[in-house]
């Protein structure tokens, strides 16, 4: 029995490719790139090494999410063409990560313009929430869990808007190409991962909750095990829906209605979402945050996003520290990283939001002169005792409270180089792992992204800038990157990981610009992570050695797993790809 079984899972592997057949290289037609050719590139990230190209470079957290981006780029598709392809992929394939259910913010680098342009795909809160939705009886907030399991946590979906209007700004190939692996996948069948498989067995008690939710992930009450065939034929109808008529079918069409009544109909905290909230979601064009590090161009997502402000100010502040000569392994290096690190969370507690809502000041936050000045609190021996925000602007400090807002490891990213210059980096994500655990009978899970906000409105008196209001965009620590220096792109990059993500990334920049580490080095560079005075250090790795001396400099400190998921690209004439050795990306170029 358990011959037959592999043979059929061989014969399923391959049933994409012999489908697919021989046809000439056209931006029109889908010529196969050797499915399943993805897995020879793992290789490289075992042995520690990048893997190296010529012309186009894709990393995401997928082999077949790679392969079906690969085959869009080896065709002469752009990084926008390759990056729907990935994302329609890893909704079927990694679903309790990202997906159509979500949302995502992208960094777009065109190399005709040479402009840095970012599009915000966050989720919105419905029109009808109240700002106690998170709360009990008596006014205290929820258990974390308590609030995402369920309707009341899902926020409007941004993803399938974000793609067609990348697409329409920067796609070449035909439209219709772009959906084929994802359907053929959801059709004839796709591998289920280790990850996968360890997600679900991981979350199987929440996840039991509903039924829809339960067949598929737990069908027979039994959870997907590695290397099991699966198919999602209602995932495939949505493509189809979708690469027929758009993203209006989501949020005017049949599609808006049964994420609306999955919502409002939910058998375990039920939500208000309506379909006024779906028709008035809009994917909105941000200006870029771009600051300054060692002759480098930074640059990420503005608000709601507090990735890219919060790394302007980590490296701004450690930039007048010799990092370079400290090295990795020094305890002192650490230190320094670590207390701007809580420097510039206790900022973005204070004054990060949806900037549509509230005032941000951007512009103070990442100012040189003001980073310079918050630097000399790092100038010491030992931990840096009292954290609070700047003072930015006279008393603007005193009128918002710090917020509790949770945000847990989950998310996906993508990093894309095409043929022509062009270079994206997108974070997508339905926030917690299969948020909010909710399946709709259009084969995708919905997001619990409301569970970003605070869960309380006021604290001590006064308002936190990221309490859920009506329409409002919760906070988010995403940050994908694009690194210029003279104008081009030089390393593109980001991590999935919630809160810590602000940490992967600070830490794979400094590792390439300060200790010169290829692209796969600095994917699967060891974690030191100290947001809120704990100082993490990663389990079985060189920053464990370091907990001795952290002690003595008086952090508490604690040794624990890190579940980052960096995709990096290095452009220097070639281009080098690296993929997190913790999960399961890999990078493929020609």
């Amino acid at each position: 029995m358990m011959y037959s079984i592999k043979i059929l899972t061989i014969l399923f592997l391959f049933l994409p490719i012999l489908a697919s057949g021989n046809q000439k290289s056209d931006l029109n037609k889908s010529e196969n790139y050797n499915l399943n050719s993805g897995n020879k590139y793992l290789k490289y990230k075992k042995e520690g090494k990048p893997v190296i190209s010529d012309k186009w470079m894709v990393v995401t957290a997928n082999t077949q999410a790679s392969e079906a981006a690969a085959k869009i780029l080896k065709n002469g598709g752009t990084a926008t063409d390759a990056m729907i392809s990935a994302q329609l992929v890893l909704g079927l394939v990694e679903p309790e990560s990202s997906g159509l259910g979500g949302g995502a913010f992208l960094v777009y680098f065109d190399n005709k313009t040479k402009k840095v342009t970012t599009l915000d795909g966050r989720e919105t809160a419905p029109l009808l929430i109240n700002e106690n939705v998170f709360q009990d009886i008596n006014g205290n907030s929820l258990k974390f869990f308590d609030a995402v399991v369920g309707g009341k946590s899902v926020g409007t979906p941004g993803t399938p808007a974000l793609l067609e209007m990348a697409y329409k700004k920067w796609g070449k190939t035909k439209w219709s190409l772009l959906f084929d692996d994802a359907i053929n996948l959801s059709n004839n069948g796709f591998v289920i991962s280790n990850k996968l498989s360890s997600s679900i067995k991981k979350s199987s008690k929440s996840l039991s909750k509903f039924l829809k939710t339960k067949s598929y992930f737990l069908p027979n009450g039994m959870p997907l095990e590695t290397g099991n065939i699966h198919f999602n034929k209602n995932y495939a109808n949505t493509l189809k829906a979708f690469e027929k008529n758009g993203s209006k079918v989501f949020y005017n069409g049949y599609i808006a209605n049964d994420i609306v009544s999955t919502v409002n109909n939910a058998n375990h905290n039920p939500g208000v979402l309506s379909i006024k909230d779906m028709i008035n979601y809009k994917v909105i064009e941000r200006k870029p945050i771009c600051s300054n590090y060692k002759g480098y161009q930074v640059c990420g997502m503005g608000p709601p996003s507090s990735g890219a402000i919060t790394i302007a100010q980590i490296l701004g502040m450690i930039e007048n520290f010799d990092i370079s000569k400290l090295g990795p392994k020094n305890p002192e290096t650490w230190r320094i990283i670590g207390d701007a690190s809580r420097l510039a969370f206790a900022d973005r507690s204070i004054y990060i939001a949806d900037s549509d809502f509230i005032d941000v000041p951007v512009k103070k936050l990442i100012d040189y002169n003001y980073l310079k000045e918050r630097s000399k609190l790092l100038d010491r021996k030992i931990k840096l005792k009292k954290i609070k925000a700047g003072d930015i602007i006279t008393n603007l400090s005193m009128k918002w409270s710090p917020d509790n807002s949770i945000e847990l490891p989950s998310t996906s990213h993508i990093s894309i180089v095409d043929q022509y210059g062009n270079a994206l980096s997108m974070t997508t994500t339905i926030e917690n792992g299969f948020g909010s655990r909710l399946m709709t009978d259009s084969g995708f899970l919905l997001n619990n992204e409301l569970t970003d906000f605070s869960f309380k409105s006021f604290k001590n008196g006064k308002k936190v800038a990221n309490s859920i209001e009506p329409s409002k965009r919760p906070r988010s620590s995403m940050a994908p990157t694009i690194i210029l220096k003279n104008n081009k792109p030089v390393y593109i990059l980001g991590s999935p990981g919630g809160s810590n993500i602000i940490g992967y990334v600070v830490n794979a920049i400094i590792s390439m610009i300060d200790w010169k580490k290829n692209a796969q080095e600095a994917a699967s560079v060891a974690h030191g992570i100290n947001k809120f005075g704990t100082y993490y250090l990663e389990k079985n790795t060189i920053m464990s050695k370091l907990l001795p001396s952290l002690k003595d400099m008086k952090y508490k400190v604690k040794l624990r797993n890190f579940s980052s998921g960096l995709n990096i690209i290095h452009i220097n004439n070639k281009l080098y790809g690296g993929s997190d050795h913790r999960r399961e990306g890999v990078a493929i170029g020609d």
